[in-house]
């Protein structure tokens, strides 16, 4: 359950990106074929994310103690970036148009995913 959770937190995160953000865009033929856009990209950013980043992690270890944690903006811009490369190959209608609107967008998206999982009704404290 928790995992389907994330995913709509996820997915809702990156809808209120695609619409906050410019640069970043959803051009589904419907709402429903948008929603179900967001919910496939948020699965694939999941993946992206829980494979990639803890190899990148820790091979890049010391740009993270050098910048205080900033080179983490970069990486989670580039693989959002890596996310919409993804989307494109199994042609969905999701696009980012460089990498200053997915540098905002991780932004955005961590953000709007926090604001979001505090507020979550049922989801227990760990």
């Amino acid at each position: 359950m928790g995992f389907l959770v994330r995913l709509v937190i996820g997915a809702l995160a990156l809808w209120v990106t695609s619409l906050v953000v410019p640069g970043i865009e959803l051009t589904g033929r419907s709402a429903l074929h948008n929603a179900l856009t967001v919910l496939v990209v948020a699965f694939i950013f999941g993946v992206v994310n829980a494979v990639l980043k803890p190899i990148i992690r820790v091979v890049g270890c010391v740009f993270y103690v050098l910048t205080l944690g900033l080179f983490a903006l970069v990486v989670n811009a580039l693989l959002f970036l890596l996310t919409d490369w993804i989307a494109q190959v199994f042609d969905l209608p999701f696009d980012i148009d460089g990498f200053w609107p997915a540098f905002y967008g991780v932004i955005v998206m961590a953000v709007v995913s926090w604001l979001l999982g505090v507020v979550w009704p049922g989801r227990s404290e760990r």
